[in-house]
């Protein structure tokens, strides 16, 4: 193989740590012939490649690249892995695919040509995997990465190990965090700075508008063939959405602010959406197809909702994104036609301390979520707990 892209290889795995491993990592099928590993921009997915192969390069004969690196303006994909494998090369892993083009017919021929070569590719902009994923749909599993939990971020940044629990526990108030007598002051960390791994970094702020910019000025405009000023204008959106009361999409007026049709917003919304940006929580009126009409609008992350709101954001907002953000990743979940959320029948109305039971009289299985409470009591349930998930 060629030595610049084997010093890159080792560059990153020795920067590489392997104290924690996100959830992922033991969901994704490692000995699958081919499979993709996608999410948004920084959550973690090069990292945990790189885990995988400093834990694993001893058993087989292992590769990293990333699609970007300088060595493909004047090499192809498939001459890299033909190369890999005449040398004996067992599984081979392809980060940033999405910047290399033509990727998708590239890794269907290195499928068909390579039966004994494992290949895992990683992609940040989800939406330009969903478009080539067609060519290998048959082929290779794709599995979705979302932020850190709060359990994921007790555990990174303040070593403090708790369990993955089930829904049916957090209901049953079996969901605690043994080690910590105060709970809330960790979670108001999470919220505002917790759900990524570089959480951590002294420009953090910086680092999320980066990925905020990448992926509403570049990203979705590239794959939408709209023009930069538009993206730009849906960025503005988001603002609108952080500082919102759970919001509620009116497309004529927003239309009207962003300038464009009202009949192409749906689209851009879901583009917003497969790019990491929003969550649209949807009813039950699309039945199997799973494609309900759109009740509310949240930023896909608190972490997201505080830089762009500020001062200005709403509390009751962040606390229902919050709950829809971690639950999706082990839920269905869907709005109720009662209170705020539905999941498998169960109703749950998200709110403050002081949340009342009103809007559950007509819940044949209901739950109130409160904010600002350390523990739960009967069909109360601290919100925190709903971080414990994965």
């Amino acid at each position: 193989m060629d030595i610049s892209l084997i010093e890159f290889m080792e560059g990153q795995l020795k920067q590489t740590v392997s104290t924690f491993h996100r959830y992922m990592f033991d969901q994704i099928s490692w000995e699958s012939r081919m499979f993709g590993l996608v999410g948004p921009r920084g959550v973690g997915k090069s990292t945990m490649i790189l885990q995988y192969i400093k834990a694993h390069r001893d058993e087989r004969r292992m590769f990293y690249i990333g699609a970007d690196h300088l060595y493909f303006s004047s090499h192809t994909l498939v001459e890299t892995v033909d190369e890999f494998a005449k040398e004996g090369g067992e599984q081979i892993f392809i980060d940033e695919i999405h910047k290399y083009e033509n990727w998708s017919s590239e890794l269907k021929q290195i499928y068909d040509s390579h039966p004994d070569v494992k290949v895992g590719f990683t992609g940040s902009s989800v939406l330009d995997i969903y478009k080539g994923f067609s060519d290998l749909s048959r082929r290779a599993p794709v599995f979705m990465m979302q932020g850190l939990s709060f359990r994921e971020y007790l555990q990174l940044f303040h070593n403090i190990e708790v369990p993955v629990y089930t829904l049916k526990d957090v209901l049953n108030l079996k969901a605690v965090v043994a080690d910590v007598s105060h709970p809330l002051p960790l979670f108001r960390d999470y919220l505002q700075r917790g759900y990524y791994p570089f959480s951590g970094d002294s420009d953090f702020e910086l680092r999320l508008l980066q990925v905020i910019n990448q992926t509403m000025e570049v990203d979705i405009p590239q794959y939408a063939n709209m023009n930069a000023s538009t993206g730009r204008k849906l960025k503005k959106l988001l603002t609108v959405i952080a500082k919102s009361v759970p919001f509620k999409p009116v497309m004529d007026s927003l239309a009207a602010v962003v300038g464009v049709s009202r009949n192409v917003l749906p689209d851009y919304f879901l583009y917003m959406e497969q790019a990491g940006m929003i969550g649209q929580l949807r009813d039950d009126t699309g039945g199997i197809r799973g494609v309900g009409k759109v009740d509310k609008v949240y930023l896909d992350n608190t972490n997201m909702a505080y830089l762009l709101g500020g001062n200005a954001t709403d509390v009751g907002n962040i606390r229902e994104t919050f709950f829809y953000n971690q639950m999706r990743v082990v839920s269905d979940v869907i709005s109720s036609r009662i209170s705020d959320f539905e999941i498998d029948g169960k109703t749950f109305e998200v709110g403050g301390k002081n949340k009342g039971k009103k809007q559950l009289s007509e819940a044949k299985e209901g739950y109130v979520v409160k904010d600002d409470i350390e523990f739960g009591s009967a069909n109360i349930i601290p919100l925190w707990a709903f971080g414990l998930l994965y």
